[in-house]
């Protein structure tokens, strides 16, 4: 079941912790 709307809560989590360490 992939929804291809928007973002699954997974990949939404994986941005905010990639844009955490960025901005460090």
């Amino acid at each position: 079941m992939r929804q291809e709307r928007g973002f699954t809560l997974i990949e939404l989590l994986v941005v905010m912790v990639m844009a955490l360490i960025m901005m460090g």
